[in-house]
């Protein structure tokens, strides 16, 4: 960007030698114009922005001293730039123009190094004050960016109590009789497939940047209290080609409500941040469309009342072989064939009743062993992490699949569990007859197959081992407590001869029944001689 350099001098030689001098060092730099005198310089001034004037002192007309003054008066501290040409004889008016604010001055005869070095110094402190310049005004401008955010926050929360004096300075900083009317307010919000949502500046860059290239003016980009995008503008075809322009560039997380009637007055956003809300809403049963106006989802929408019985009977079924009874019920229990008439309060209300009639219970019940399962229950708990109720239902079906799976295998577990105790505490009480596998299976009512596997599973042993070591356990009890014969104590626990017996002692103990019986009598008289 060229600047422009006014030169000023009765004498055209001088004009026109300073004029061909400047442009020969610095052809593409400035915009050079002249005047004869101070008052065409003036007139200039005025008509044309000047960034830098080179003027003479001794005039006809108006000298430099006093266009000096006049530009002081009209410019004050942001005039153009001042450097005075003076010769020996006119030092003192030179001395007098600094209180002008004159950056320097020029004796003649002009030397040419002491011009150009002298404008190098003048561009150079230009670019300086012109980034302090925008550094300030971009300074201001988030300032009052704030201020508004902050103002416009409020009359979303408070406007109803607020006095009309609160009013009238709220609209004096938002700067509201500057808004382009009638305006509409738009909710915004940005959820990724994961259920995250996108921060809120993140949001406020996003839209920003679509409506740079839209007609139409946006006023405002705030956030509410829920950290949701609001948006005021206007005209309302603006916030639709919004949407279709996060649809073109493939934004599928951006959902928008927009309100159905348009503002004119301060108090009017309140209102229409409602009317902008509630539509947002209802983007969770239409997942397919970017934004939603207030006016397609006003009025009577279909409600039911609350399935506290169909949810009792669901929770009832968790454990039982009845999954695709259980999933009918869950979509009679949210109404989902009716669910593009649904009132959104009656999805929330039966999520919360899902939540806290049956998931809650299953955790109290089972405890924290069944954290795994319920690992989507942080966030299935809550349907606005899911971008759409189809989202929401589909985690919601997995989820309880998964807990009912669970509840059945600890149910099973348990009874299991149950089974195995009975079984060894026959074996315990009728270890001496002939058991075998099949006859205690029997006993408690599991098959053959089962069993092993699950015996084995309870005692870390199987079946066949676990019987030999009880009946060797209860034979050396009689072995230490009487002198009866080794048939008879082999036969009284259960093996069919001495020899028999005998084999399998020694296979778990080491040693033969005699010989363990020799030992523990010789242990027993050495601590009565030690006692």
């Amino acid at each position: 960007m060229k600047r422009t350099l006014l030169i000023v001098d009765d004498e055209k030689n001088i004009r026109y030698g300073l004029k061909t001098m400047i442009e020969r060092e610095y052809p593409d730099t400035y915009d050079i114009v002249m005047a004869g005198n101070g008052q065409s310089a003036l007139d200039t001034y005025r008509s044309t922005a000047v960034d830098i004037i080179i003027t003479d002192i001794r005039m006809p007309v108006m000298d430099g001293i006093r266009l000096l003054e006049e530009l002081s008066k009209e410019a004050g501290g942001n005039g153009p730039v001042i450097i005075i040409l003076s010769g020996y004889d006119d030092f003192e008016y030179a001395k007098t123009a600094i209180k002008y604010k004159v950056k320097d001055y020029l004796l003649k005869p002009i030397r040419r190094e002491e011009l150009f070095d002298l404008l190098k110094r003048i561009e150079k402190e230009l670019i300086e004050q012109e980034m302090i310049n925008q550094q300030r005004v971009k300074e201001g401008q988030l300032f009052q960016k704030g201020i508004r955010s902050s103002r416009i926050q409020q009359l979303l929360v408070h406007s109803g109590s607020l006095s009309e004096d609160s009013l009238e300075k709220y609209s004096g900083e938002i700067q509201f009789p500057n808004f382009r009317t009638p305006f509409t307010v738009a909710v915004v919000n940005f959820q990724y497939e994961d259920g995250s949502r996108m921060a809120p500046g993140e949001i406020h860059n996003l839209v920003e940047r679509l409506s740079g290239s839209l007609e139409g003016e946006l006023e405002v980009v705030t956030s509410d209290s829920e950290g949701k995008s609001v948006l005021i503008g206007s005209p309302k075809s603006l916030f639709h080609e919004l949407s279709k322009q996060a649809e073109a560039k493939g934004w599928h997380g951006l959902r928008m409500g927009i309100s159905s009637t348009e503002g004119h007055h301060l108090m009017d956003i309140r209102t229409l941040y409602e009317e902008a809300l509630q539509a947002l809403q209802y983007t969770f049963i239409y997942p397919q469309s970017y934004f939603i106006e207030y006016e397609t989802i006003e009025g009577k929408r279909s409600s039911f009342p609350l399935p506290h019985e169909d949810i009792r009977k669901l929770a009832n079924m968790l454990g039982t072989d009845r999954e695709k009874e259980m999933l009918v019920l869950l979509a009679s229990i949210f109404q989902t064939e009716h669910l593009q008439y649904m009132n959104i309060s009656y999805l929330e209300r039966v999520s919360r009743l899902m939540n806290e009639q049956v998931l809650d219970e299953v955790f109290l019940v089972y405890g924290e062993s069944s954290i795994e399962v319920l690992k989507l229950y942080k966030k299935v708990g809550n349907m606005s992490n899911f971008h759409s109720f189809h989202d929401y239902y589909r985690k919601l079906e997995h989820l309880l699949i998964s807990v009912n799976d669970y509840v059945t295998q600890v149910r099973s577990a348990y009874t299991e569990n149950g089974d195995m105790k009975e079984a060894v505490a026959f074996i315990e009480e009728f270890y001496s007859r002939p058991l075998n596998m099949a006859s205690v299976s029997n006993h408690v009512s599991l098959s053959y197959s089962y069993f092993s596997e699950a015996f084995k599973a309870h005692t870390g042993e199987n079946f066949v081992l676990y019987l030999k070591k009880v009946r060797i356990r209860k034979a050396k009890e009689l072995l230490l407590k009487s002198a009866v014969k080794l048939s008879v104590i082999g036969e009284s626990v259960g093996f069919e001869n001495s020899k028999q017996f005998s084999r399998v002692f020694k296979e778990l103990e080491g040693v033969t029944p005699q010989e363990y019986r020799i030992k523990v009598q010789a242990d027993e008289r050495l601590k009565d001689v030690n006692n």
